[in-house]
């Protein structure tokens, strides 16, 4: 019995030691600060979107009986205008995120440089940003308001009231001017991100490339450019994703009247105020599975079109 006691002992006293030891501590804090975000994450993301996409198989609304339509739901997205007719919005969207992204680019491309009075520059037009997009939203709305802001400048300009559209009424120019807002308060972040990726670019680049006689856009086109193309491709993502999601403008400015009323302004609309749970929750995953699939084609025509001819150079 004494000799099984101290081989008990002599077990734990090894497990403890092992136990202890520094790499096994240090395996032991990496799981339990991993844990906490993990279970948290479960919690508040991927279950919850397990339970939406379960609900887009019924018919239902929060509070009730549940009937189960199958693909009903999905096959309504696709099919029937009030749904459907939503998605082409997001062209508008997309066409603005686009200029969006080329004035950001520029600016970066300039503001990255020496230039007197540069951060002060960048400070105004990154400030739009910092504003909450309900605030913007409201700004807008007296802005594009038949007879104040706009037409005020407009008319002390030479032109005729009666001879200007209404810029929220009217359906030939309302999305334009909804995209104009998302314009101007989102190109100075991808600004941001675009110069901390430039001034991160090897100086003596620029001085060989001038040695060898390359003017500045050929510096941009062979120099900048290849050198920032994650960032350029995450400020893509994060313009296009953002387009297909559009909230704020078309929600706060007409309140989704006159044929602004977006994707995400529709969803709201079938959740809430018509509780058509199993509806909404479809059209949700139609929209993940969207943004998913515009994100695939966004690095593929990257990585076989945009990039080809700056590595071909390169070689």
């Amino acid at each position: 019995m004494a000799d099984i006691s101290k081989a008990k002992k002599a077990d734990a006293g090894e497990f403890w030691d092992w136990f202890t030891s520094r790499k096994v501590q240090r395996i032991f804090i990496t799981i339990c600060f991993m844990l906490i975000p993990l279970v948290l994450l479960f919690t508040f993301t991927y279950l919850p979107f397990a339970k939406m996409v379960g609900f887009s198989f019924y018919k239902m609304k929060y509070i009730g009986e549940r009937k189960f339509v199958g693909l009903k739901n999905y096959i309504k997205v696709f099919t029937e205008p009030e749904y459907f007719s939503t998605l082409k919005l997001s062209v508008f969207y997309m066409v603005g995120s686009l200029v969006q992204l080329v004035i950001s680019l520029y600016l970066a491309t300039v503001l990255s440089f020496k230039l007197k009075g540069g951060n002060v520059f960048k400070g105004f037009m990154f400030f739009p940003y910092l504003i909450n997009g309900i605030a913007v939203g409201f700004i807008f709305k007296f802005f594009f308001t038949r007879g104040f802001v706009l037409d005020s400048v407009l008319t002390a300009c030479g032109f005729q009231l009666d001879n200007l559209p209404y810029w929220l009424r009217d359906i030939k120019v309302n999305n334009w001017s909804l995209v104009g807002t998302s314009v101007w308060r989102y190109f100075g972040q991808n600004m941001v991100l675009f110069i901390g990726a430039i001034v991160s670019v090897d100086g003596e680049l620029y001085e060989a490339a001038m040695l060898d006689g390359c003017n500045r856009f050929q510096q941009f086109m062979y120099i900048i450019l290849p050198n920032i193309r994650t960032v350029l491709i995450l400020n893509v993502i994060l313009s296009i994703t953002g387009s297909l999601s559009a909230f704020e403008p078309p929600y706060v400015i007409t309140s989704g009247a006159n044929g602004t009323a977006t994707y995400f302004v529709k969803m709201h609309e079938v959740a809430h105020t018509s509780q058509k749970v199993g509806q909404a929750s479809a059209m949700a995953v139609v929209l993940l599975l969207i943004i998913f699939l515009a994100t695939f084609l966004q690095k593929f025509a990257f990585k076989y079109f945009v990039f080809r001819r700056a590595e071909d150079w390169d070689k």
